[in-house]
């Protein structure tokens, strides 16, 4: 009996079943959903000093933990909620960044009522609403930041938003497909870069 095909894929996610699933299943993948974009950026702020394999294995805690990350709800977080988080062992229980989560649900609220767009296109406008897919052949090739980030990083701090420098602004723009970083020896390059093409929703 012939052994299974392992697919190639990016080498970070290395043989972690978790890890690998998020790899083939989400990250690169273009989303536009407003409320789905809040959710990114404030787990991405969660990441900051630790490795995206540990937010993901608390993702489904936080998302209980925050009420599944609707910002209407968020931003209505007083100090009763701040001290139930700091209580729940299954997070990152830090004050600064459940403190930032609930900010930036204010201020999302706030541009979706003041923005045309809404936290989309404020997000999205700064590859002009188009995906940038890159042909990366090895992993020394993605940068930690670029120009983009840079741009959009300085733009959210502007609004108020914190855990949001301009490196870990590109890997949210990596795990949200305004960049495709995938290899193009890995099997989702050219599935990415198809998504990446289509016309985005409406």
């Amino acid at each position: 009996m012939s052994e299974p095909r392992v697919l190639p894929r990016c080498p970070w996610p290395g043989d972690d079943p978790l890890y690998c699933d998020y790899h083939d299943q989400e990250w690169g993948v273009p989303e536009y959903d407003s409320r789905a974009l809040y959710e990114k950026l404030v787990l991405d702020g969660f990441q900051a000093g630790l490795s995206w394999i540990t937010i993901l294995r608390k993702r489904e805690a936080f998302r209980r933990a925050f009420g599944g990350f609707q910002p209407e709800r968020v931003a209505r977080y007083g100090a009763r909620e701040i001290e139930r988080l700091m209580d729940d062992a299954s997070i990152i229980r830090s004050r600064a960044k459940i403190e930032a989560a609930i900010s930036a649900a204010k201020l999302w609220l706030r541009i979706m009522e003041s923005e045309a767009g809404g936290f989309s296109d404020l997000i999205w406008k700064h590859v002009d609403g188009e995906a940038r897919n890159f042909q990366r052949r090895s992993m020394t090739d993605i940068p930690a930041k670029s120009a983009m980030s840079e741009r959009l990083s300085k733009e959210l701090k502007a609004y108020g938003f914190k855990f949001c420098g301009p490196v870990i602004v590109y890997a949210f723009a990596q795990a949200i497909g305004m960049v495709n970083d995938h290899l193009m020896k890995c099997h989702r390059y050219h599935i990415c870069a198809e998504m990446q093409a289509q016309p985005r929703p409406r």
